[in-house]
This record gives structure tokens, sequence and C-alpha cells, in this order.
């Protein structure tokens, strides 16, 4: 009987780390997204800095046309890189539902070897699941923040050859 006991309890502790894996997965992620929010960030608050600059330096006297284009851009380009800050926002949201999620269903996955629920299993099933499609969802997110990262880059550099 207390072999039967250790074999159940190995069987659980491995069905509930089924899910840390996800866990890390999802944290190697949210590492690389924060570091892109606070690169991107960081890029909007040098260039309103710069704006400023030109807006105090065009109370003073008229701005040339090269300020006056350097201005335009740099509303362009802030405009563009906030776009991008409220895409890697959105996925680190649901990556980090879904770390919430996988941890819920680590959670429930030792309650149920504790207790007997009814559907208990449909419901863990489900939480995982819907953590999985939220990780979709926010690498999804973190794609096309890349594309549009790429096409910002691609147009600056037309647009000045």
């Amino acid at each position: 009987m207390e072999n039967l006991f250790s074999i159940k309890a190995v069987n659980i502790i491995q069905l509930m780390l089924a899910p840390a894996v996800m866990i890390s997965a999802c944290g190697l992620l949210l590492l690389s997204l924060n570091n892109r929010y606070s690169l991107l960030a960081n890029r909007i608050r040098l260039l309103n800095e710069e704006k400023r600059r030109l807006l105090l330096k065009a109370g003073e006297k008229a701005l040339d046309t090269e300020e006056n284009v350097r201005l335009a851009s740099i509303a362009k380009q802030i405009e563009a890189l906030v776009y991008r800050l409220k895409l890697v926002r959105n996925a680190v949201l649901y990556l980090v539902s879904a770390v919430s999620l996988f941890v819920l269903t680590s959670i429930l996955l030792g309650l149920s070897s504790i207790f007997v629920v009814q559907k208990m299993d449909t419901f863990i099933i489900a939480t995982f699941l819907v953590g999985m499609l939220l990780v979709f969802i926010g690498v999804f997110f973190a794609g096309f923040e890349s594309k549009k990262g790429f096409d910002i880059i691609k147009f600056e550099v037309i647009s000045h050859e």
C-alpha cells in the first residue's frame, strides 16, 4: 500500500510539473518582452526630450526647414513607438495571464489528488488549454510588434535613400 501511495505521489508531482514547463517558457518570453518594453519606453522619452528642446528653441526664434522636418519626424516616430509599446504591453499581459493559469493548473492538480470533485479533470484541462491560448495570443502580439518594428526601420531606410 505504501509503495502504491508513493507511485501515485510521483505521478501527481509529475502532472503538477507539466505546467511548470510552460511557466518557464513564458518566463523567458516575458524577460525578452520586458527588455523590449524598456528599450521602447526609453526611446520615447529621448524623443520627447528632443521634441521639448526643439519646441523651446521655436519659442525663441523660428525653426529652419531642417528643424521642422526633424520635429515632424519625431512626432511620427513617437506615434509608431507608442503603438509598438502597446503591442508589447498586450503580449506581456497575455503571457502573465497564461502563467497565472498554469500556476492555477498546478494547484488544481495537487488539490485533485487530495479531494475528489466531479468534473475537476475537465476544469483542469480547460484551465491549461485557456493558458495555452493566452500564450498563443501573447506570442502573436510579440510577433506583430517585431514586424511593425521591422516595417518602421524599412521605411526609415527607404525614406533616407
